[in-house]
């Protein structure tokens, strides 16, 4: 769901990365696997992602599975 935002956003990892202030590797990790990740290191990807309650919603039940 992440990626798809970010692709959505025409952001590339190498971008938000930056703006996320961690290295594009990292967030591909996030993005393929967000269950092992740091909640304000989402927290921040959420907010610069401008996610929509709903989703965010959505990704976080998803994070419980």
């Amino acid at each position: 769901m992440l990626k798809e935002y970010r692709l959505k956003r025409g952001l590339t990892l190498e971008k938000l990365a930056e703006k996320c202030n961690i290295s594009w590797r990292n967030l591909q990790r996030i993005e393929n696997n967000p269950n092992k990740t740091k909640l304000e290191t989402i927290k921040k990807i959420i907010k610069i992602l401008n996610m929509e309650d709903q989703d965010i919603l959505k990704f976080m039940k998803n994070l419980d599975q």
